[in-house]
């Protein structure tokens, strides 16, 4: 079969490199400019050089025993270490966050900064819609986006799928990065929770970075949304100063200063892992329908292509559950 996978992060990944290990051809499109989605990894130039920090996702975890394999390889290929500063069982990847999503997407077709505003099928099977564009005919489609933006694409399709994705609500996050001219010494590695701040760690102290002092500051939920559509100098003037708050430490000016909107960062999950319509030949993965994990993702994805390879012994139906 030939699938079409919208959206190239951790969970059209996953699917799409075991759909692809089965013989089936697949297609992936991105609106990114490369690989990373919500595991990117930010380069910013400074007075010091190009400094390169993890702005989304902060480290993953890795407890079912699949994924714990397949970490454990990354490890061996020096793409991925323990960062015991974030936890017990805390993983980043090396040199950074993005490192992980590129070796996925190395061995597949991905076009990159293609943003598929919706699909519709012929005769000849589904078609995706680019701009002016028309590409297809795939056979399937596979939706791997968040749960806001898949609704919109699903929306004429398959009214099951589109409300379980209305329902799954994202909360936002704004997110600062900083670089410094000097080692902050006076802060630990990692905060959490504290006051408007969810998160904030020293970025050039994880495994593999050799930056100068950099920092990432991760705001709340209820402290982005109130502040969603301020401009980003305005935001990360804020975060500076909400760190500086959080420790009790003056904070010194940053040689280099950006903040970033993840507009949908996290979702509690809907627990329904992955959704599959055979008749239609239309899936949907991602973490939102599992839960907020890098991991989560990479199970969801998992579970839609064994869904979709084992749909030839199953009866027409639609599958909307994990299991």
């Amino acid at each position: 079969m030939d699938f079409a996978i919208i959206g190239a992060g951790m969970a059209g990944l996953a699917c799409a490199n075991i759909l692809s290990a089965a013989g089936h051809s697949v297609a992936l499109f991105d609106k990114g400019r490369g690989a990373g989605g919500r595991m990117s990894t930010r380069r910013l130039n400074t007075p010091l050089g190009e400094v390169a920090i993890d702005h989304g996702a902060q480290y993953f975890t890795a407890r079912d025993p699949a994924f714990r394999h397949l970490v454990a390889g990354w490890r061996e290929l020096g793409i991925a270490a323990p960062w015991p500063s974030a936890g017990a069982d805390a993983w980043v990847g090396v040199p950074g966050m993005n490192a992980i999503v590129k070796r996925m997407a190395s061995s597949l077709p991905v076009a990159w900064g293609h943003l598929i505003s919706g699909m519709f099928r012929k005769t000849s099977g589904w078609w995706l819609m680019r701009e002016a564009e028309e590409i297809g005919p795939f056979d399937a489609v596979v939706v791997a986006i968040p749960a806001e933006q898949a609704a919109a694409i699903l929306a004429l399709h398959d009214f099951a799928m589109t409300r379980i994705a209305l329902m799954a609500r994202s909360q936002p996050c704004w997110t600062g990065m900083f670089v410094f001219d000097r080692q902050l010494e006076s802060l630990p590695t990692v905060i959490r929770n504290s006051r408007d701040i969810a998160w904030a760690a020293r970025n050039s102290a994880k495994p593999g970075r050799h930056e100068p002092e950099s920092w990432v500051v991760q705001a709340s939920a209820a402290w982005s949304g109130a502040r969603l559509e301020d401009a980003p100098g305005t935001i990360s003037a804020l975060l500076l100063a909400a760190l500086s708050e959080a420790t009790g430490s003056p904070i010194p000016q940053p040689v280099a200063a950006m903040a970033h909107r993840w507009r949908y960062a996290l979702s509690a999950g809907t627990g329904d892992g992955a959704l599959w319509n055979r008749d239609l030949g239309l899936g949907v993965c991602g973490d939102w329908l599992l839960g907020p994990r890098v991991e989560c993702a990479w199970l969801s994805g998992r579970n839609l292509a064994q869904r979709c390879l084992m749909s030839d012994r199953e009866p027409l139906r639609a599958v909307n559950n994990f299991g």
